[in-house]
């Protein structure tokens, strides 16, 4: 199963390289969905695609405004890179440098898909991991959710696809199972990043998810700071 298109549209780009007609009208039911989840992005939401509704901020739709040139698995995997490579140079993480444009538009082979048998494709556990800590504040309520599903269900996907977000939204997913999902640092440290990317740990709850998913991940000491810092560091070139 290629899972590309699903991330791609889950994070906002993938509403860009669509027809015409079908961009248009996922924007719009996006743009109106956003507009009643309280803290969501009225109007430009749609850029953000089902992340922005999760999140609520604009670090979604500058993240996918990105995403649209570059692809939302490069994106992830650039971040990530740098984040490595700062934590390998024993930079401190408050003074390491964000990634750069070359970064982004840099293909690194260890942090993209590899056909294996190990488990799920890594677009996935991205994802699951997006919409694990999306909801780990727990303020995603009903009518929210039902909002979301909605707009999943405007997606440019195979129906199989959408059944996948659907479940994702619907269950809890362990931290647990997304760490047996990866098993290279870099794909590691991108599944951390993702998670970052959707959360703001501005309470102890959100704080510790993340040192959870950190510990059951097993990254090595100092690497999460470093990928947080990628993470909420900004995005070179997003508009």
């Amino acid at each position: 199963m290629n899972l590309q298109s699903l991330l791609d549209q889950f994070v906002g780009s993938g509403t860009r390289a669509a027809p015409a007609s079908g961009q248009q009208a996922t924007q719009g039911t996006l743009g109106n969905l956003a507009s009643k989840i309280p803290g969501g992005l009225a109007g430009g939401a749609a850029a953000g695609g089902v992340m922005a509704l999760l999140v609520g901020n604009k670090s979604a739709r500058k993240f996918a405004g990105k995403a649209a040139t570059v692809g939302g698995i490069a994106l992830l995997g650039g971040l990530a890179y740098k984040g490595y490579q700062n934590w390998k140079q024993n930079s401190s993480a408050q003074d390491a440098p964000p990634a750069t444009e070359s970064d982004l538009t840099t293909p690194h082979e260890a942090y993209m898909p590899q056909a294996t048998a190990q488990g799920p494709p890594l677009e996935l556990t991205l994802v699951k991991a997006m919409i694990a800590a999306a909801k780990a504040d727990g303020h995603i309520d009903a009518d929210e959710q039902a909002n979301i599903f909605d707009a999943v269900e405007q997606m440019n996907l195979p129906p199989d696809q959408k059944g996948i977000v659907f479940d994702c939204l619907r269950r809890p997913i362990p931290v647990a199972e997304l760490a047996g999902e990866v098993h290279s640092v870099e794909h590691k440290s991108e599944v951390y990043l993702a998670a970052c990317l959707a959360i703001v740990p501005d309470h102890p709850g959100e704080r510790a998810y993340l040192n959870d998913l950190a510990t059951a991940l097993q990254l090595p000491a100092g690497l999460a700071e470093h990928l947080e810092r990628q993470a909420n560091g900004g995005v070179p070139g997003a508009e």
